[in-house]
């Protein structure tokens, strides 16, 4: 479904457009994503992302502490788990005093600061009896400075004519870049990709810089990959700057969204600064998806927590991310209000906020949504999207997404304004429905003013 093609538009006329639902005709399957020849697996429709810090989770920073939080997501309802890389941190050039997780060592062996490989495969079984999918992080692109292959296989590497040893990847001179034109390179990175499918039985990949690396080995590696179980690919690339990439991959991340919310909140740009970004991702088809978030672990660290870039505005985003088409992502301590930047390459422990419990069960109540709402798929051409139109359309951003006869409003106030009066002028919107947070009941024939506070979201069910 295009979602918000036409939104610009809406909102500057006074009737709103009907976006029918399309389907990709060769998806035969309406319970599976298509982008080229590669497929999706059904379940990525409805999840929702949860990054996992292992190292700064808990603190003993371990894979079985860590297990021991399983129960507790479960109850907060996301559904796939990726891991930040598990493997060994090179010594070589390693910044701070654990390094970074970026700065692999051996792509086939797991950091003794976490534990075994036995605790992962373990970790990895009862994910899976309690639901769970499991991903990991995939630095394709380089590794640290002793890496096992620069011993065994230098080759591997680009090389700088300059200094006569491995190339530095741009502005990190800890790790260095691994030359993907080297067929033997390129055959060894797939068979340690096999490793962590066939001894772990991960679900898929979250694969770092994937842009980085040459397009034709991501689609070499897939195939082969997919071949083994049917595999999740998350590339952490805008679709908007590199297209192609959604070819072979089946959710990108959305930066240019995530920086414009970031201006739109703090420097004061009119709404329509916000719609326009959404229309260009709209253009980009359903057959490839965006994965919507607030932040992450690079965020966190190196440009604040949501807090921080958003302000009142954290709330209503993360409403956004996870009503609209696309794979809503949470990063660690998100669900207990964490203020704190984390450090990077120390230990470091996430921290709940004052508003914890409030927290927890605000994105409980939106993963709910998203995993068992019909209308929230991402990618499903059956399900119509529609911007409904407001009196207040410079403030206001609502809009409904509708299967079949089920149906979730969603109303933003994106503004600054107390005590904001608009009226809804679609009579699209009809009939009774359901807050989902608070469960009151509001019919929407009979009343259809509204009255919202500085920020504020609804989110309703019909």
């Amino acid at each position: 479904m295009r979602l918000f093609g036409w939104l610009l538009a809406a909102l500057f006329v006074n009737v709103s457009c009907k976006l029918m639902p399309r389907k990709d005709p060769s998806d035969t399957n309406p319970s599976t994503a298509m982008k080229g020849p590669y497929t999706a697996p059904a379940w990525v429709r409805h999840t929702t992302i949860y990054e996992v810090n292992l190292r700064q989770y808990t603190k003993e920073g371990t894979i079985n502490a860590f297990a021991l939080e399983l129960p507790r997501l479960k109850q907060l309802g996301v559904e796939t788990l990726w891991f930040m890389p598990l493997t060994p941190i090179a010594k070589q050039n390693r910044k701070g005093l654990l390094g970074s997780y970026y700065a692999c060592s051996d792509y086939t062996s797991i950091n003794e600061e976490f534990g075994t490989a036995a605790d992962f495969k373990q970790l990895v079984k009862q994910a899976h009896e309690m639901g769970f999918k499991v991903i990991i992080d995939w630095v394709a692109n380089h590794t640290g400075w002793d890496h096992v292959w620069t011993r065994q296989h230098p080759e591997y590497y680009l090389q700088d004519s300059a200094t006569g040893t491995f190339k530095i990847a741009s502005g990190m001179d800890d790790i260095i870049e691994l030359d993907f034109s080297n067929p033997s390179l390129r055959a060894a990175m797939i068979d340690a990709m096999k490793y962590w499918v066939t001894e772990f039985d991960i679900d898929g990949f979250r694969c770092d810089l994937a842009f980085w690396v040459e397009l034709d080995f991501w689609k070499e590696a897939r195939p082969q990959l997919d071949a083994l179980k049917p595999l999740f690919w998350f590339g952490e690339f805008d679709e908007l700057d590199k297209p192609l990439y959604g070819e072979v991959f089946d959710a990108s991340y959305t930066w240019t969204w995530m920086h414009r919310a970031k201006d739109f909140y703090q420097q004061g740009w009119p709404l329509d600064s916000l719609l326009v970004v959404l229309q260009r991702y709209d253009q980009l088809g359903d057959s490839s998806l965006r994965s919507w978030f607030t932040t992450n672990h690079d965020e966190n660290s190196w440009n604040g927590t949501e807090f921080e870039k958003y302000g009142k505005m954290a709330k209503a985003l993360a409403v956004f991310s996870t009503t609209s088409n696309g794979v809503p992502l949470i990063y660690s301590g998100q669900e207990i209000g964490n203020r704190k930047r984390i450090a990077f390459f120390e230990k470091d422990q996430f921290e709940p906020g004052p508003d914890a419990a409030e927290l927890f069960g605000f994105y409980q109540q939106l993963v709910r949504l998203k995993r068992q709402h019909p209308a929230l798929g991402a990618g499903d051409s059956a399900i119509e999207t529609h911007r409904i139109k407001t009196s207040a359309d410079d403030k206001v951003f609502c809009f409904i997404r509708k299967k079949e006869n089920r149906e979730v409003l969603v109303v933003l106030n994106l503004s600054s304004q107390a005590d904001l009066h608009f009226d809804l002028l679609d009579n699209r919107v009809m009939g009774t429905y359901r807050n989902a947070f608070s469960g009151a009941a509001n019919d929407f024939t009979a009343t259809r003013s509204f009255e919202m506070q500085p920020w504020e979201f609804l989110v309703y069910e019909k």
